[in-house]
């Protein structure tokens, strides 16, 4: 059984082992591959897994000997799966590896827009303190937690653990999501304009589709008060960036926490660097060695699982 991996170098960038899938068949490993290479390395696989490597039906045509598609990640929207499922293709996706992982990233940048703990070390290690007459300083206002509203847009397995970790610092959520969990009994829930509204931070956790596409707008930023902040862990083009760009230059909302971006990469040059009260991390909430660990895992698993004849995870 030839297994061939596209791209598995931010999986996998050397600490991790694919001996996993090395005792399932025939590994061949690429770090990158263009799209130019896809046909070229793809050709005589039985198994191809990609994580953003494109794979579209025109490549499906080339590849006849091919049986599976597997998604290294959550997101498949890079595989076509209405030409893979004319071709009796099954793709398999990993739907949980990163709860924890990047509920734990929301609230990092939750607590360094509230007590901004980079920006007073660098003032430290600039010698800032040194030079205080005061025994304590601070540039910018410290904002304590507990008491205030958290608005989680979604409440998925990251929005309920974002949720549950913000209420262990004493917030009390304010949650919009399309299935409400009556269970949850500590959460309010509310439409989204209403929470934009009332709420003191909004974190982000819904799927992108056209409905979702661009929910923070500028008339959303216009809601929220001028205090609050906003994180995004979910998908970048949930967010309109030229209009946060405005609000946050203009002081209409006090900060943003931002790890994903509309395009990724963003271009250097992105009007969101350097403005004011904005912080973007590459995307790396995912990626503890936990969060692989567990993602390969179900990689192997779900190979594993559709040689025996029972696939698992199969999103078309």
């Amino acid at each position: 059984m030839k297994i061939v991996v596209l791209d598995g170098f931010t999986l996998n960038p050397g600490d991790l082992t694919w001996s996993g899938l090395e005792s399932l068949g025939d590994v061949t490993v690429h770090e990158h591959s263009t799209a130019d290479q896809v046909l070229e390395r793809a050709r005589g696989a039985h198994i191809l897994l990609t994580n953003k490597t494109i794979l579209s039906g025109r490549h499906l045509d080339e590849l006849p000997g091919l049986r599976y598609i597997g998604v290294l990640a959550t997101g498949f929207n890079i595989v076509d799966i209405e030409a893979a499922r004319e071709r009796g293709i099954p793709v398999c996706n990993v739907p949980t590896y990163g709860t924890a992982s990047v509920a734990q990233a929301a609230i990092a940048h939750l607590l360094n827009l509230t007590q901004r703990i980079g920006d007073h070390a660098a003032a430290v290690n600039a010698d800032r303190w040194a030079e205080c007459r005061d025994f304590s300083f601070w540039d910018h206002p410290l904002v304590e937690l507990e008491g205030l509203l958290f608005g989680i847009v979604g409440m998925g397995r990251i929005g309920r653990r974002t949720a549950e970790l913000g209420r262990a610092f004493g917030m009390q959520v304010l949650a919009h999501t399309r299935t409400p969990d009556p269970s949850l009994d500590w959460v309010e829930h509310a439409g989204l304009d209403d929470l934009f509204r009332r709420c003191d931070a909004v974190s982000l956790h819904c799927p992108l589709t056209p409905e979702t596409e661009g929910i923070v707008d500028h008339r959303r930023l216009s809601l929220m008060k001028p205090t609050a902040f906003l994180i995004n862990t979910s998908r970048g083009p949930l967010v309109d960036e030229e209009a946060l760009r405005e609000a946050l230059q203009e002081g209409r909302i006090a900060g943003a926490g931002l790890d994903v971006m509309a395009v990724e990469p963003p271009a250097a040059g992105h009007p969101l660097y350097g403005v004011r009260n904005c912080y973007i991390t590459p995307h790396n909430a995912w990626a503890t060695g936990a969060a692989r660990q567990r993602l390969l895992d179900t990689v192997v698993d779900n190979v594993r699982a559709f040689l025996g004849g029972s696939p698992r995870n199969v999103v078309n």
